[in-house]
């Protein structure tokens, strides 16, 4: 265990660095990478880690794919591409948890529920991150009306098969890990991490559509999640619960994904 202490922080740290460097991470981003990523390598082992990573390097690679098209939309956000404490903690949290707990209390379920927490929070940013692209305007996921591109909730056909492409993603590498470690049935972890992936996502668009805190600008007279708009202008409440940001969007997203794994896995090794 230690020296998968030494590893995982050593790891950790390199990446969180590279991430700084990259602007892919803020100050803070780099203290909750840290975190994150010495607790799942830790306890979890070198599965977990390859996951992990990849969730990271897929989703700063992804943010710099034309990010001149983005800025448009990149208003709407919490938050900019550097991510921040919350957004490591929102993203990684749970799988943090779920490696300590595998240690604590051993189950291979730990590891499908954590397939399934790495492949949501993977679907989301690849539907986030592609989809702002389409060239339709996407559709309200609780109502079916068309949205401005980036309105939290917002659905579209490129976003959607990005958000499975990047669930089934992890889903491959964690069955070829599995398989490496002589895991049962690792074959199920490509089909069990693109639905549960999936569904992790779909739960992200519509908490974004219907509880989630948005806000409205009264100078730009625009829809964003800031409290303070990216034009100085304090915002006013416009739906949802204040309290509710996207960060915590996010981590339920990674709980429906973490539940639907351990779902998918039992009835598959039944």
């Amino acid at each position: 265990m230690a020296q998968r202490f030494i590893m995982g922080l050593a790891l950790s740290l390199l990446i969180g660095g590279l991430g700084y460097r990259r602007g892919a991470l803020s100050a803070s981003g780099v203290a909750g990478a840290v975190l994150v990523g010495t607790a799942v390598f830790a306890f979890g082992g070198w599965g977990w880690g390859v996951l992990l990573v990849l969730f990271f390097a897929s989703s700063s690679a992804l943010s710099r794919f034309r990010a001149r098209a983005k800025e448009r939309v990149a208003e709407k956000f919490a938050k900019g591409t550097r991510r921040d404490l919350g957004q490591a903690l929102a993203n990684g949290g749970l799988g943090a948890l779920l490696a300590v707990a595998s240690t604590l209390w051993p189950s291979p379920l730990w590891f499908a529920a954590f397939v399934g927490a790495m492949a949501a929070v993977n679907a989301d940013t690849w539907a986030t991150e592609v989809g702002v692209l389409a060239t339709r305007p996407p559709r309200l996921i609780s109502t079916g009306r068309r949205v401005p591109p980036g309105t939290s909730g917002g659905v579209s056909l490129l976003g959607t098969a990005a958000a499975l492409a990047g669930a089934a993603c992890i889903g491959a590498v964690a069955a070829l890990c599995a398989w490496a470690v002589g895991m049962a049935a690792p074959g199920a972890y490509l089909p069990g991490g693109a639905v549960s992936g999936l569904a992790g996502a779909l739960a992200d668009s519509l908490l974004g559509a219907t509880v989630q805190g948005i806000y409205w600008c009264p100078a730009c007279g625009k829809e964003t999640e800031r409290r303070m708009h990216a034009c100085g202008t304090p915002t006013q409440p416009l739906r949802g619960r204040a309290w509710l940001s996207n960060d915590w969007v996010n981590f339920a997203a990674s709980l429906v994904g973490a539940g639907v794994g351990v779902m998918l896995l039992s009835i598959s090794a039944g």
